[in-house]
């Protein structure tokens, strides 16, 4: 893995220095011809490509002047400076390649954004318009000068103008988006129908608007509709009750601590938000730097908003930058009870990757001892942190707690249920295992994954084979192509001696899943009874080899190797 790695490095090395050639003008070439210049600019950009802002920022600050000779090196040390929060740098590096006619659609976005945050509101449109000369090939790109050129004329224009213009956006593309505008609209113009578009939007099922009963409620505050506020709270968190930004309001109104950090009639709020659900987009296709960039405008138009951290720091985590992230999930711990647990759960989950789980345990266990409101969710989840980390019987408490305190028809029941059914046969009680797992399964039929466990359960304990097999049909239609429920499904048809059609399943679960232990030792044992012995021989040896394998099942391997099956 570590020379397929390299070796694409290496590709890219070769790719970046080809790139970077021809792109430079001729003319002055000779300027950064010099091999120094292409290291700290190489540099830069791979720092940059890793999310390691600082660094890169150090390698290209050294590099002034190239944007007259190489294009795309203004745009990446532009990133590198909004990633680190250096706007004001940002800004005036922008102003310097505005004046040299080097402007791109970075800088006049810094720009606009500048002036809007300074309330300088015909600049920052200025600045938007340029954008949307552009006519950029990205959708994305489009979107966002529309959108905020849009925005900054709104201030000049009356009601029924604006809302033509967000009337007349292309509904194939940006429908959910219109809909979202609209309802900050009504409540720009403080609109008598906010209250109805806002309703709209979040009782649309289709699409999960729950973000948006954190603004509508926090305008209801902002009127002194405090009552209100709170309905649309408590009714938003029965569909969302793990929502963190819906969790922390309803914690601050009851501690009476809530600080309105969301203004619809503020228009950089409104175009913080809107930048926001760009840097999501983004971010959902792992395109970390881009997204990072929109969180940081977003960030430096709504300093007070902190909950366009939460995607900073996911951002960082998915990229490997666990140090970035632990810090952005440091300062989110201050921010109330809810951001506390659900911080303190992403840091434990950082030193899981690091192999440390006995320090994560200790993370996870803190927190929740300090948790002032330990309602049934923050119990769920700490009962499945336990669970997850094999301290079955601590699980097993906190689990028969939560059951003890709902009905089968609570939305948490079928997962308490499967999870202390787990822990129960981890710590080798079938009887009450075998209860919960079909407790679970009574109060939510199609859990595919609840009906491989119980029905691989059977099977391993030689019981109800037959209809371990129909419930793994089952599964296998609610689940199509998930190897461990083709696994299960194979070794089903395995021990009820159907070799052929058997073999067919766990050789599907072999590809899907070739470094899985246990799917290979099945197709093991399954070639050898289909008499390809030599075959079984070979999957089985790959099994001992292989490091996740299990020092009980090398052993059982090594017998079958000796003597067969």
């Amino acid at each position: 893995m570590n020379i397929f790695k390299f070796s694409i490095k290496l590709i890219l090395q070769f790719l970046f220095v080809t790139i970077f050639f021809s792109t430079l003008q001729a003319k002055k070439l000779d300027k950064y011809i010099d091999g120094k210049d292409i290291s700290n600019y190489f540099s830069g950009i791979l720092l940059l490509q890793d999310n390691k802002y600082e660094e890169s920022y150090n390698f290209l600050k050294k590099l002034d002047g190239l944007e007259e000779n190489h294009f795309d090196y203004s745009s990446r040390y532009l990133f590198s400076l909004i990633n680190l929060g250096k706007f004001n740098e940002a800004f005036n590096y922008s102003k310097k390649l505005e004046k040299k006619g080097f402007s791109n659609f970075e800088s006049e976005l810094i720009m606009g954004v500048y002036y809007l945050e300074d309330q300088k509101y015909d600049l920052a449109q200025k600045y938007f318009l340029r954008l949307k000369e552009r006519n950029s090939k990205l959708i994305l790109n489009n979107f966002i000068s529309n959108t905020l050129f849009n925005w900054t004329s709104f201030n000049k224009l009356n009601f029924t103008k604006a809302q033509n213009i967000i009337n007349e956006i292309d509904s194939n593309f940006f429908d959910n988006l219109k809909k979202i505008q609209n309802a900050f609209l009504h409540c720009y113009y403080k609109s008598e129908k906010t209250d109805n578009f806002f309703v709209n939007l979040i009782s649309d099922k289709k699409i999960d608007f729950s973000r948006y009963n954190y603004f509508y409620a926090s305008y209801l505050f902002r009127l002194g509709k405090i009552e209100e506020s709170n309905k649309v709270i408590d009714k938003a968190l029965k569909d969302y009750p793990t929502n963190l930004l819906l969790n922390q309001f309803k914690h601050d109104l009851k501690l009476q601590k809530f600080k309105n950090n969301f203004d619809c009639q503020n228009l950089s709020n409104v175009i913080a938000e809107i930048l926001y659900i760009a840097a999501n987009a983004l971010s959902s296709q792992n395109i970390q730097i881009n997204s990072n960039f929109y969180l940081n405008l977003s960030k430096y138009l709504n300093k007070k908003f902190y909950s366009f951290d939460t995607l900073l720091a996911e951002n960082y985590y998915k990229a490997g930058n666990s140090n970035y992230a632990k810090k952005i999930y440091k300062e989110l711990e201050k921010k109330g009870d809810a951001f506390f647990w659900y911080s303190s759960k992403q840091l434990a989950n950082i030193v899981l990757k690091n192999k440390d789980n006995d320090q994560a345990i200790n993370i996870v266990k803190n927190a929740y001892n300090k948790l002032e409101h330990k309602g049934i969710y923050e119990k769920f989840d700490y009962a499945e942190f336990l669970k997850n980390n094999d301290k079955f019987n601590e699980a097993i408490i906190f689990y028969t707690e939560i059951i003890k305190s709902i009905n089968i028809n609570h939305p948490l029941y079928p997962e308490v249920t499967d999870g202390r059914g787990v822990c129960y046969e981890r710590v080798g009680d079938w009887d009450k295992a075998e209860k919960d797992l079909l407790s679970s399964l009574a109060a939510s039929p199609e859990q595919a994954y609840v009906i491989n466990y119980l029905a691989y359960s059977w099977i391993e304990k030689g019981i109800k084979i037959s209809k371990s097999l129909e419930m793994l049909k089952k599964a296998n239609d609610l689940k199509s192509n998930d190897p461990f429920i083709i696994d299960s499904l194979g070794w089903a048809l395995f021990k009820l001696e159907k070799y052929k059609e058997s073999e067919k399943y766990l050789q599907s679960a072999v590809k899907l899943m070739p470094d899985d232990p246990i799917v290979n030792d099945h197709y093991g044992d399954v070639l050898w009874k289909i008499g390809e012995k030599i075959q079984a021989r070979y999957y089985w040896n790959y099994v001992i080899k292989l490091d996740s394998t299990e020092k009980d099942l090398k052993e059982k391997i090594k017998v079958k190797l000796l003597l067969g099956i």
